[in-house]
């Protein structure tokens, strides 16, 4: 049953028209991409008209988000990643790394209309926007998707709670983009205060989690409140419709699940690390890594919507730990891995023994020869110069959560 409607009828094509036109695009877009000389030496000398698949695709390197801040600062401000003249972007800004953005100049730069008009954002809707507005495009991201919809926006920002809830009730916005967080701060401090916040019916949120008590106590103010996945990179990578059943791509993104450490996408249903193909011609990129977690979900939303549809947030898939003063990644399970194919799922386990920092591989396989266990106890401290225990489980024991490192260590 469609209990939404859509913003146009892109939402609604057949899915495989849509994985059409999207590999449809891919060549183009290396094509643009490797005109600027980060992208060139990143990607290395490849055959654009043969990337037109998913398995294709899947071949070319993970550009991590992690690594940006040091690619821009060997090659300033934005590591090569851009060709051509900077006319035709709008704003520039730097997120926390620091990471240099670019905001185009055309009408919602970072996709996010389509977040807001799933959670029933209409023209005419005045929108009181917390998100910051100061160095980092989190402001712009929505306030772009909602004057596209013909929402006038309050350019708020976050804090003065005090002045907003003045505005409040002067301007009687109906609906709210900014953190669940703060939202929760401005109603219940209006609550306090005898302040009338009854305006307020309808809200996007991102940039935090937005666990199940908090939407309940959101809910309970008459709050109707749906998340956006977004990026300063990207924009909105995916959101939530009245549908409440994941959260659904955006147009124009494609993504996949790798698993955690590699740049190999794992089956849907399958938590693994998120990454990014974004079809923008003036800001492609190209398996860009985010460091989230999420997994695929089957099937379509009951809203109609018939993109790929996500869990949302799961967590943060650099799971870098330091084992007796070393650091031990993600990548380094990934080599283990790929060194015994009898191996399927991993998961190292850092815990203390006495005063002592102690690793155990717990790893599931068909096979449970002590040869295999001995052989691949000295393939883990070959690649990571530590020893540690191997346990061999059988398939499907470890949870499918993610995790490759599980630091097991108490605090305190």
């Amino acid at each position: 049953m469609v209990i939404n409607e859509h913003l146009d009828d892109r939402e609604a094509r057949d899915p495989q028209r849509r994985e059409l036109d999207l590999m449809g695009h891919l060549p183009g877009l290396l094509v643009n991409a490797l005109k600027s000389p980060g992208w060139r030496q990143h990607l290395g000398d490849i055959d654009t008209t043969k990337i037109n698949s998913r398995s294709a695709l899947a071949q070319l390197p993970v550009l991590r988000k992690s690594e940006l801040p040091a690619l821009q600062k060997a090659r300033p401000p934005f590591g090569g990643f851009v060709s051509g003249e900077l006319e035709r972007f709008g704003r520039v800004f730097t997120s926390p790394g620091p990471i240099c953005e670019l905001e185009g100049k055309h009408n919602d730069a970072w996709r996010a209309s389509r977040s807001l008009h799933a959670a029933g954002f209409v023209s005419g809707d005045m929108v009181l926007n917390t998100f910051s507005y100061h160095l980092v495009p989190g402001g712009f991201i929505l306030d772009g998707g909602a004057r596209a919809l013909g929402c006038l926006v309050i350019p708020a920002g976050p804090g003065n709670t005090e002045q907003q809830l003045d505005v409040i009730e002067q301007l009687r916005p109906v609906a709210y983009t900014g953190t669940s967080d703060f939202l929760k701060i401005l109603l219940d401090a209006g609550e306090a205060a005898g302040r009338d916040m009854s305006s307020i019916k309808k809200a996007v949120v991102s940039g935090a989690a937005f666990p199940p008590s908090l939407q309940a106590h959101i809910k309970a103010r008459g709050v109707d409140a749906y998340q956006a996945y977004a990026i300063a990179d990207v924009g909105v990578i995916a959101y939530e419709s009245r549908a409440r059943e994941g959260q659904i791509v955006n147009e124009d993104v494609l993504i996949e699940i790798v698993r955690p450490g590699t740049a190999t996408p794992v089956v849907d249903g399958e938590v693994g690390e998120v990454v990014v193909t974004s079809f923008d011609p003036d800001r492609p990129w190209i398996r860009l890594a985010i460091g989230d977690l999420s997994a695929i979900l089957p099937g379509v939303s009951p809203c109609g919507r018939t993109n790929t549809r996500i869990k949302g947030w799961m967590g943060r898939a650099d799971q870098t730990t330091k084992v007796k003063g070393m650091f031990v990644r993600p990548e380094q399970v990934a080599e283990v891995a790929r060194r015994h194919g009898e191996l399927k799922r991993l998961r190292l386990v850092v815990s203390r023994v006495g005063e002592t920092d102690a690793m155990t591989l717990r790893a599931e396989s068909d096979s449970h020869d002590p040869s295999l266990q001995i052989a691949v106890a000295e393939t883990l401290r070959s690649i990571t110069k530590l020893g540690g225990a191997v346990e061999l489980l059988a398939l499907g024991s470890l949870p499918n959560d993610g995790k490759v490192i599980e630091d097991a260590r108490t605090v305190g």
